[in-house]
């Protein structure tokens, strides 16, 4: 049981025993009946009414609560709809009155709070929203302020402050950038500010000027208009300082009075413009006194720059004053105006010849290594040259072919381009390259025929005439160091020892013994020498010293049995031609090695006869 029904039960209890006690007393005083039945009538009457208005004021509460739940039912569609919220949805479950009302109240408040907050932003954003439409010169974003704003609304509102905001920034980095430069410019021109415009951005505060994009528009045209004034002037100056110097190298003006100048040589102010302007025409007038060192010095300009174009000697010619004597102001135009052309036809192409300039460089290289090739000297040099100029020779034979295929296909590029053809001294480049080859290809065939003549001529010679003995050089013998046979002659022992040498002759000749020497064999004087059953073998040669000479086989006697055997003329063998290339040395010298240690081995001859010896 409910304690609310236990009060009600013991207020119940509570009125029966107050109508006893009352009905007590009036026993004990004697009221008679009739006047208890209205004194009882009188009590009914009073808590009757005492129940009637308590029953009263609680059915107005209860009016009161059904009330206030239907407005705040009422407010929350409302402010659903205008915060643009989904509608409220009571819960489902059974509830009071009392508590019912107080949900919804409550619902009720926190739903007029974020109204109020909502307008409260809205009104912030749009302050702010308007300054910065006052500095960017822009319109107000759009927005009733009469209705509450939903989320995405503020959110987008919130979005769009932040992109003012930041293009106030870039606005103002912009104009404090641009009018930074603007002063720097009318300082560099020694201009002041002319229009209103102009004294607005250079005199006025940075915060007084409106940053709208046709403000920002107006200010760039103003700076590109200094710059391109301040650009004319600097291409001014450099003409007219390069002016200067030309004509100072021309007139040769001494080096203290270009010092004295030379702070006119920086800037492009208008004073240093009329300074310029002064020195030129003051050089001007020096020119037409010094007219002919002038037009010699141009001259050789011409000549310089004529080489780097690969001019040939026709197209030089067609440039006839070159060549005249007859010095005047028209003369020296003449030669101006070519010397002008020249270097822009230079400049015009440039990488071409630079291209080609390289080629030639690399050309010239290679027909020195290419001499060198032929060289026999070259075979002397020490540290190891000979093999850097054969790695640098086969470095350009290759680099040469790759260099001119590069050139090739810039140049049919650039001719497509410039619709024009190129030319190196008035042929077309590949052309002129393959003349190049050519004379190369004629010189290599005209030397070997050349050194085939010589060789037949020396051969007719030596056939009629014989061939002169040569001596060679001395070389040590590769052999054992103690004596390896003893022949006992006349009781004096004769040993072959390490340091004994063979005489040998490059042209195959024989070389007597002296007179005075007497016989190696160990028979009697005078009696035959008999063949000797055993073959001496010839100690094999050492690589020949530093790469002087190239050979194949050595021609020379061998000392057998008291004679010097001769060799037959028919194996003799003529020096071979020097190597073009260390490759080349380098090959025949292992082919000699090889073929030396063969010859060497002296069979016994069939033709061979002992040498007397007198």
């Amino acid at each position: 049981m409910r304690k609310s029904e236990v009060i009600a039960a013991e207020s119940v209890a509570c009125l029966n025993s107050a109508l006893a006690r009352l009905r007590d007393i009036w026993e004990e005083i004697g009221i008679p009946e009739d006047q208890r039945l209205q004194r009882t009538d009188a009590v009914k009457r009073h808590v009757n009414l005492l129940l009637t208005r308590m029953i009263e004021e609680e059915e107005n509460l209860r009016q009161r609560l059904l009330k206030s739940i239907d407005v705040c039912r009422k407010e929350l569609h409302t402010l659903c709809v205008e915060l643009q919220l989904p509608p409220f949805e009571e819960e489902e479950e059974e509830t009071t009155i009392l508590q019912l009302e107080k949900d919804l109240r409550t619902r009720v408040e926190v739903m007029l709070k974020q109204k109020k907050e909502r307008m409260h932003e809205l009104k912030l954003l749009k302050e702010r929203d308007q300054d910065l439409c006052d500095i960017l010169c822009t319109s107000p974003y759009h927005i009733d302020s009469a209705c509450v704003p939903s989320l995405q609304e503020l959110d987008q509102f919130r979005r769009h402050l932040a992109g003012l905001s930041a293009e106030k920034e870039r606005r103002e980095a912009e104009f404090k950038s641009t009018k930074k430069q603007i002063i720097l410019c009318m300082e560099e021109l020694d201009r002041l500010p002319d229009t209103s415009f102009e004294r607005d951005v250079v005199c006025e505060d940075d915060d007084a000027f409106c940053l709208s994009k046709e403000n920002l528009d107006a200010l760039q045209l103003l700076l590109i208009q200094l710059e391109e004034q301040k650009m004319k002037n600097q291409i001014l100056c450099e003409e007219l300082r390069s002016k200067i110097t030309e004509l100072w190298e021309r007139l040769q003006i001494p080096e203290e009075e270009r010092d004295s100048f030379a702070v006119h040589m920086t800037g492009s102010k208008g004073k240093t413009i009329k300074a310029l302007q002064d020195e030129l025409n003051r050089l001007q007038e020096l020119k037409l006194q010094n007219i002919k060192r002038i037009i010699e010095a141009i001259r050789l300009e011409l000549s310089s720059y004529w080489d780097k174009c690969f001019y040939s000697a026709a197209q030089r010619q067609v440039f006839v004053p070159f060549n005249s004597e007859d010095y005047n102001e028209d003369l020296l135009c003449h030669h101006d105006a070519e010397i002008t052309r020249i270097k822009q036809y230079y400049e015009l192409h440039k990488e071409m010849f630079e291209g080609v300039q390289k080629w030639e460089d690399n050309w010239r290289l290679f027909l020195e290594f290419d001499k060198k090739a032929t060289d026999p000297n070259r075979f002397t040099n020490r540290g190891g040259n000979l093999l850097k100029e054969e790695k640098q020779r086969a470095k350009l034979q290759k680099m040469l072919p790759k260099l001119e295929e590069e050139l090739k296909v810039r140049i049919s590029a650039w001719e497509e381009e410039q619709e024009q053809e190129f030319f190196v001294n008035e042929k077309k480049f590949m052309d002129y390259v393959a003349d190049q080859w050519e004379t190369f290809h004629q010189d290599k065939e005209r030397e070997k025929q050349e050194r085939l003549m010589k060789k037949n001529r020396q051969l007719e010679e030596e056939m009629y005439y014989g061939s002169a003995p040569k001596t060679p050089n001395k070389r040590r013998v590769l052999g054992p160091s103690t004596p390896s046979k003893c022949r006992k002659l006349n009781g004096t022992s004769i040993s072959s020892s390490s340091n004994s040498t063979l005489r040998s002759a490059f042209s195959g000749t024989m070389c007597h013994s002296p007179v005075s020497r007497p016989p190696l064999c160990g028979g009697k004087p005078g009696l035959p020498s008999r063949t000797p059953t055993r073959v001496f073998k010839t100690p094999q040669t050492k690589r020949l010293e530093k790469n002087k000479e190239n050979m194949s086989q050595l021609n020379g006697t061998a000392m057998s049995g008291g004679c010097y055997l001769t060799i037959p003329a028919q194996r003799n063998i003529s020096v071979n031609s020097v190597a073009s290339t260390y490759s080349e040395f380098a090959r025949d010298s292992t082919n000699s090695d090889s073929t030396s240690s063969q010859s060497e081995n002296f069979q016994k001859p069939q033709d061979l006869t002992p040498t007397p010896i007198s």
